[in-house]
């Protein structure tokens, strides 16, 4: 055993606390003002704080972020907060039920339904960017056939949208007759669409003929499940698809205008876009009052031109879908302010 004579020196300067404050002994006074034991609570508070860093540290716990030269650790994701999300979303739908009334067991799949309406909107962006860059690449220099392949895959959600409302209303779900009567108001436009890119020559490849089909046929069940699981989702996909679409075309007329003013229009269009009956027309455009919007088609500019107004519309269609029961029929929406009037 050492004699306390041969110990070794105490070191002449002490690092300072952690805490910033002295450590002091029971009933001793703080000269910085305060109670000795808020100081003694505070130092043990910041001692045990910088041991458990130390501890992730040195044992490598939690990522490093990739910015920041790898000084701060990334957190795993809290369960906890995402339960406190959820439960707000859950809490903002329950306020709409009317204080003292319970729901009756006819009412429980409407408020599930509901409830899967308010959820969030899942980011798609991966799976959108991928199938455009395959397009890029299979149909780069083939416009209408890139037109033919794209119409004929964008009529596909509408069909869904209204196979799942027909399911809903047969069990007594709900009744969206307005949902209906728009949604198939719009795969009507987007058929005609269709039969304008045939009539130019896009369906002439087998090949093409055949990945659009394929395509649109897998689209179907995929577009069914999502809206099932969350209507609100399946519209804001559609929604960036119909952006998508706008996109292709405006970029289409800036590239080819000239050329295309040249050009005769085709004869469905100027069939559908002139006809003197536009009823199924009308109904799609959500945003619009009946009558507002006329087209003209001289010539093939301006055919493309409507078909990019109506894939604007579409999406502002689909953005009003995500909001829950405001959608209207803009013909019933006209038929109410008339009654009013009168």
């Amino acid at each position: 055993r050492a004699r306390p004579d041969r110990l070794p020196p105490a070191p002449s300067s002490c690092p300072p606390p952690q805490s910033g404050r002295p450590r002091l002994r029971e009933g001793e006074a703080d000269p910085r003002g305060g109670d000795g034991e808020d100081a003694a609570g505070e130092g043990a508070a910041g001692s045990r704080g910088v041991r458990r860093r130390g501890l992730l540290r040195r044992q490598g716990g939690g990522r490093r972020s990739s910015s920041g030269g790898g000084r701060g650790i990334r957190r795993r994701a809290d369960p906890r907060r995402r339960g406190r999300r959820l439960g707000r979303q859950v809490r903002a739908v329950l306020q709409r039920i009317p204080h003292g009334e319970c729901l009756t067991p006819a009412q429980i799949p409407g408020a599930f339904e509901v409830i899967r309406f308010h959820s969030r909107p899942q980011r798609l962006v991966y799976v959108q960017d991928t199938v455009i860059f395959i397009l890029d690449i299979l149909y780069r220099d083939r416009d209408y056939a890139r037109f033919f392949v794209l119409e004929t895959i964008a009529r596909v959600p509408y069909f869904a949208f209204i196979s799942v409302l027909h399911l809903y209303e047969t069990f007594g779900w709900s009744r969206r007759a307005d949902n209906i009567k728009v949604h198939f108001a719009e795969s009507m436009n987007e058929f005609h669409h269709l039969l304008i890119m045939e009539a130019l020559g896009g369906n002439s490849v087998w090949l093409d003929r055949f990945l659009a089909r394929f395509s649109a046929f897998f689209y179907y069940f995929v577009t069914v499940g999502m809206y099932m699981l969350s209507p609100r989702m399946a519209y804001h996909f559609s929604e960036c698809v119909e952006r998508h679409a706008y996109s292709t075309y405006d970029k289409f007329l800036k590239l080819n205008g000239e050329e295309l003013k040249k050009l005769p229009a085709p004869e469905v269009a100027v069939n559908y876009y002139m006809n003197e009956d536009l009823y199924m027309f009308d109904e799609f455009q959500t945003s619009r009052a009946p009558n507002s919007r006329r087209p003209k088609v001289d010539n093939l500019y301006d055919v493309f031109v409507n078909v990019r107004d109506d894939e604007a519309e579409h999406c502002k269609t689909m953005k009003a879908c995500q909001t829950h029961e405001t959608l209207r029929s803009p013909h019933a929406v006209q038929s109410s302010i008339e009654a009013d009037a009168e």
